[in-house]
């Protein structure tokens, strides 16, 4: 077995990483870890504060940075922010791991999160928006992930077990 997380969760803002990720590591009895988390904490304010007073580029070198310290350091089920994937350094990293990509099409996200305010990156005709980043992200996505689980019309729970059956894990 290699060292580094059980399972690492990739995908659009709203896909249901953290609840997901949450439900995960309790099944499997292990830690859950979120990079956005980190670096929240780290930062001591939130990703959409990062944006406006620092530039998404100065967030995107904090998100590599705490992508590359949760998989060095974390066993457990780690969910990484949705743009994670847009680093090369990071894809390279998720090679070989156990990374599971949640996928969901634009009107799932509408009705999960909205698409408001507090995601910067869809600030202005957020469907159109998402639209585009994922038309960018979704190849990224897919090069990371050993498995594609679908969250549309499914519960958390359903996903946690869809992720568990896909990568052949079992819950404790």
């Amino acid at each position: 077995m290699t060292a580094g997380p059980l399972v690492v969760l990739v995908g659009p803002m709203g896909s249901g990483k953290s609840t997901v990720g949450a439900l995960l590591a309790e099944r499997l009895g292990v830690p859950y870890r979120d990079t956005d988390a980190d670096i929240v904490s780290a930062q001591g304010r939130e990703i959409s504060d990062i944006f406006v007073d620092e530039g998404e580029p100065y967030f995107r070198e904090l998100e590599r940075q705490a992508v590359a310290a949760a998989v060095v350091g974390h066993t457990g089920v780690l969910a990484l922010g949705g743009g994670a994937v847009l680093d090369e350094g990071t894809r390279e990293l998720l090679a070989g791991l156990p990374v599971a990509y949640l996928s969901m099409d634009v009107e799932e996200a509408v009705r999960r999160v909205g698409l408001g305010a507090a995601r910067p990156l869809l600030a202005v005709n957020p469907r159109r928006q998402w639209r585009e980043l994922m038309d960018a992200r979704r190849p990224l996505y897919t090069e990371v992930a050993r498995v594609v689980v679908a969250t549309d019309d499914r519960t958390p729970e359903e996903v946690a077990q869809a992720v568990l059956d896909a990568l052949e894990l079992k819950d404790v």
